[in-house]
């Protein structure tokens, strides 16, 4: 966040991968991040770098914030839902997100060490995780229609989170799943899994992809989304030079395909 207002005063384009910029206010980085934010000043000029939502945005922006990698998933997965009305939002969105240890990044702790982590399974952060207001931000939702538990598995990299949602005006699994066809047609990082197939983290292992799939029950009105990425790559390094592509006017592919 200090090298920032340097960089951007000497004509630098700037890709911020932390969470300082994300946020619209500082009030809100203060609740989420507990501590102040020492350049309020540059908010407004921040553009959200999530491609498929702010690419506009991003090819005339000078301060990019990369996305975090839980809502590059989340959103991905509930913004369409969302906008499609679909979502019986009274009755509330569950995502039960789970990542590997990468996603904690590279600062040692006792809690990411190897014996803390092999054979085991947790969930921290409950219901304070700072990427939440992402999530309401971009998806467009209020808190208390979120309920977001982030879950540590055994493993090295990669995300998978499984939303669950009551459904409204919606017919079928094939009409679930046609809203994203829709919505995704000509974006070239995310996957839509046929009915009846599920994405896994194996999938989108070291690419910049962003598999989806869909679930739907309408004799009980129950409907799952499950949406999975590699959290060092489109969740973070990946979507940045997603972002510096769109930025200085290269393929938005180049590096990544």
């Amino acid at each position: 966040m200090e090298l920032a207002p340097q960089m951007l005063d000497a004509g630098a384009k700037v890709i911020d991968l932390s969470g300082a910029f994300r946020l619209r206010d500082a009030g809100t980085y203060s609740r989420w991040y507990q501590e102040k934010h020492t350049a309020p000043q540059l908010l407004a000029d921040a553009v959200y770098g999530l491609p498929e939502f702010c690419r506009d945005g991003i090819a005339q922006a000078r301060l990019i914030s990369n996305p975090g990698c839980y809502p590059t998933a989340a959103n991905l997965a509930i913004q369409p839902l969302i906008a499609s009305g679909v979502i019986d939002r009274a009755a509330g969105i569950v995502c039960d997100a789970k990542s590997g240890v990468s996603g904690a990044g590279r600062k040692p702790s006792l809690k990411t060490s190897f014996c803390e982590v092999t054979e085991n399974f947790s969930a921290y952060s409950v219901l304070d995780h700072r990427h939440v207001p992402e999530i309401l931000m971009v998806s467009g939702i209020e808190e208390p229609e979120l309920s977001f538990t982030a879950q540590l598995i055994p493993i090295h990299r990669g995300i998978l989170e499984t939303i669950y949602f009551r459904p409204q005006n919606l017919s079928s699994a094939e009409a679930l799943l046609e809203i994203y066809r829709a919505r995704y047609e000509n974006e070239p990082f995310v996957r839509l899994y046929p009915l009846g197939a599920m994405p896994d983290i194996r999938g989108v292992d070291r690419t910049n992809f962003c598999d989806i799939g869909v679930k739907f029950d309408p004799a009980t009105g129950r409907a799952v989304v499950v949406s999975a990425i590699d959290n060092l790559v489109k969740g973070a390094a990946g979507q940045a030079v997603q972002n510096m592509n769109l930025a200085l006017g290269f393929p938005e592919t180049e590096g990544l395909l």
